[in-house]
């Protein structure tokens, strides 16, 4: 991927995969081997969280479509070398949450994603990228169990 063109978001806007696109299936090893890496790559690049979490849905079956979306992080990550988690001196020392969900964003079987992030000073220490384990039936409820499941790990 040396002298890709970078791009400047992780994932394509308003496309949704699915397990089942009709697409040419591509090798299964290397699919799993490249989202591995990425998501390897997520302890160091929080940015990239939510896309590595979704692509790791596709482990089974992964179509040219899920290639290509793993392939478009690869260009993201090309153009975001100098991007990371810095820590900083003589910054005030607050615990800072947030968290974020996109309702009904699995067209498979309509569940949400909840995330969050908590910073600590001036780098972020934890995050997360999830798949809600039931279909919330609107957005309050599907950003109300991403609340939840932010504070349940800040406070336990």
């Amino acid at each position: 991927m040396a002298g890709c063109n970078p791009v400047s978001t992780p994932l394509v806007m308003n496309e949704k995969l699915r397990k089942e696109d009709g697409g040419k299936m591509v090798d299964e090893t290397h699919f799993r081997s490249l989202v591995g890496n990425l998501l390897y790559l997520t302890a160091t690049k929080p940015d990239i969280m939510f896309a590595a979490s979704l692509l790791s849905r596709f482990m089974h079956y992964p179509s040219h479509l899920h290639l290509g979306g793993s392939k478009r992080v690869l260009r993201y990550l090309q153009g975001t070398v100098e991007l990371g988690i810095k820590y900083f001196r003589n910054i005030e020392v607050k615990l800072i949450g947030h968290c974020d969900s996109d309702w009904g964003g699995c067209i498979d079987d309509m569940k949400s994603t909840s995330g969050y992030a908590f910073s600590l000073g001036s780098g972020v220490i934890s995050w997360v990228s999830k798949k809600q384990g039931s279909v919330a039936q609107s957005s309050a409820e599907a950003e109300y169990i991403s609340a939840s499941l932010a504070t349940s790990q800040q406070y336990g």
